[in-house]
């Protein structure tokens, strides 16, 4: 394996020290964070739309297959 001198080093007694992964977790992800700050969440009426777009669907089909059975 090749030498990695930015890969954290274990500790005195040997066990591996997560602070510096962590720190550099976060740091990535801060790198990739937008400069606005976050993003403003989508409003809740797009999904309400498609479901009640469903259900008027349904209602036709289901209308038009009773009008076929029936007349």
């Amino acid at each position: 394996m090749a030498h990695n001198p930015h890969a954290p080093q274990p500790g005195p007694e040997g066990t591996h020290d997560p602070a510096g992964s962590t720190q550099m977790f976060r740091a990535f992800v801060d790198d990739g964070e937008p400069q606005g700050g976050q993003q403003p969440a989508a409003t809740s009426s797009g999904p309400k739309t498609g479901v009640i777009a469903a259900v008027v669907a349904v209602v036709l089909v289901l209308g038009a297959v009773a009008w076929l059975a029936l007349g």
